[in-house]
C-alpha cells in the first residue's frame, strides 16, 4: 500500500471532521463511500440520513454498491440502532432494500404487531430468506448427528436374537477364537435395542425477551429440522411474562418466527411449569431452557423446580444464547448456582448444536463439554 493509499484508507476511517480543509483528495468510488459512511456515523452532517424513506433507500442502495456484504450488514445493523430506523422498515419499499440477515429479522419480529398490511408480505419474504440460508447451513450437520448418535445409543450387548450384529459381534469376540474348533465363542454379543416409535423427547423453551432476538431465530430453524425427524419428539414453547406453545408452527420457521412476541419481560418459572407438565418419558427427554436466565419471576421457586426436573432423570440444558458469537449477556450468579446443581449452562453457536444434541442424546457429562471450540 502506497502512501496516497495509506491517506485515504485513514481519512475514511476517522471521517470527514479528521480532514476539515480537505487536503486529502477523494474522487469516483472512494467519494461515494465516504458519503455513505458520514450519512451514518456523522449524522449530524448536513445531507444525513434524516428521516426521509427516500433519502434511506437511496442510502441502502449506496452501500451494496460500494461494500460487501458482511460489511453492509454491520452498517444496516448500525443505522437501526444509532438513528432508530427501526420505525423505517414499517416501509414496505424500503424493506425490499435492505440485505436480510438474522438480526434484521429479529428487528422485523419485534415490530410484527406493528407492520402494516402492506409490508406484512415483504417481511415475510425476507424473513424467509434467512430462514431458507440458515436451513441449508445447518440441516445436514444436525440430522447426521442425531442419527448418529441415536444409532449409538441403540447398541446393546444383550440384543434378541434377531437383533444381533454379527460383524460387530465375531471382531469384540476374536479374542475367544478356539483353534482345535475352528470357531469364535461369542461371549460379548453385540447388537441393537429395539426402537420406538419416539427414541427422545426434546423440550425446548425459548426466551423471546428482546435481547435474545438472534437466537430465537437461529432455535426456530433448528427445532423446525429436528421437527422433521421421526425418531425426535420436538416441542417448543416461547415465553415471556406469559406462555405460548408453538409446536403447532414445526412445519414451517417462517410461520414459528412469526407466531413469537419478542420485546416482552421474562418469567422463567412459569415456563418451566408449563414445561414440566409436558415431560412424560423423563429418561428419554432432553430439557433446554434457552435463555440469559435474567428472572422477573420467583426464583427460589424456579430453582426448586429446576430441581424438581433434574430429580426426574431427564437431562437438563441452559442454553445462555444461541447466536454466531456463541455468547451473550447473561444473570452470571445465576448461572453459577446452575453450575453448582450440576446443570451445564453456557452460549453455543448454531454450528455446534449438532454436536451439543448428539452428546446429550448419549448422555455424556457435558459439565466439560466446550460449546465453542471443534473437536
Amino acid at each position: 500500500m502506497d502512501n496516497q493509499d495509506h491517506l485515504h484508507k485513514w481519512r475514511l476511517i476517522l471521517g470527514g471532521k479528521a480532514d476539515p480543509e480537505g487536503e486529502v483528495e477523494l474522487g469516483g468510488d472512494l467519494q461515494g463511500m465516504s458519503d455513505t459512511l458520514d450519512a451514518l456515523y456523522d449524522s449530524e452532517k448536513k445531507g444525513g440520513l434524516g428521516a426521509s424513506v427516500p433519502n434511506v433507500n437511496r442510502w441502502l442502495g449506496d452501500i451494496r454498491r460500494y461494500f460487501p456484504t458482511p460489511v453492509v450488514q454491520i452498517m444496516q445493523r448500525d443505522a437501526l440502532e444509532r438513528l432508530g430506523l427501526a420505525r423505517m422498515l414499517l416501509e414496505p419499499e424500503l424493506l425490499a432494500s435492505v440485505v436480510p440477515d438474522v438480526h434484521l429479522v429479529g428487528t422485523l419480529l419485534s415490530l410484527a404487531k406493528t407492520l402494516p398490511d402492506r409490508s406484512k408480505e415483504t417481511a415475510r419474504q425476507l424473513v424467509r430468506q434467512v430462514t431458507d440460508q440458515l436451513e441449508q447451513r445447518l440441516r445436514q450437520p444436525l440430522l447426521q448427528a442425531i442419527r448418529g448418535s441415536l444409532h449409538r445409543a441403540a447398541r446393546t450387548r444383550r440384543p434378541r436374537p434377531g437383533d444381533i450384529d454379527w460383524n460387530q459381534t465375531i471382531r469384540a469376540n476374536l479374542k475367544h477364537y478356539q483353534p482345535d474348533y475352528q470357531t469364535i465363542i461369542p461371549v460379548d454379543l453385540r447388537g441393537y435395542a429395539r426402537r420406538q416409535n419416539q427414541l427422545r423427547h426434546l423440550i425446548l423453551l425459548i426466551d423471546q425477551s428482546g435481547s435474545m432476538a438472534d437466537s430465537v431465530v437461529h432455535a426456530g430453524v433448528i427445532s423446525c429440522v429436528m421437527a422433521s425427524l421421526r425418531s425426535v419428539q420436538t416441542q417448543v414453547v416461547a415465553f415471556d411474562t406469559s406462555v405460548t406453545d408453538l409446536t403447532e408452527f414445526l412445519t414451517d420457521p417462517v410461520e414459528l418466527l412469526f407466531a413469537t412476541q419478542l420485546g416482552g419481560g421474562t418469567d422463567i418459572n412459569q415456563a418451566l411449569a408449563y414445561g414440566e407438565q409436558l415431560v412424560t418419558r423423563p429418561r428419554d427427554t432432553i430439557f433446554v431452557l434457552l435463555s440469559d436466565l435474567f428472572e422477573g419471576g420467583n426464583v427460589s421457586e424456579m430453582f426448586r423446580r429446576i430441581a424438581r426436573l433434574q430429580a426426574t432423570g431427564l437431562q437438563f440444558i441452559c442454553l445462555l444464547a444461541l447466536n454466531n458469537e456463541g455468547a451473550g449477556v447473561y444473570d452470571h450468579q445465576h448461572a453459577q448456582q446452575l453450575h453448582q446443581m450440576g446443570i451445564p449452562a453456557f452460549a453455543c453457536t448454531p454450528d455446534r448444536f449438532p454436536e451439543l444434541m448428539a452428546a446429550a442424546i448419549l448422555r455424556e457429562d457435558l459439565a466439560h463439554w466446550n460449546p465453542t471450540e471443534a473437536e
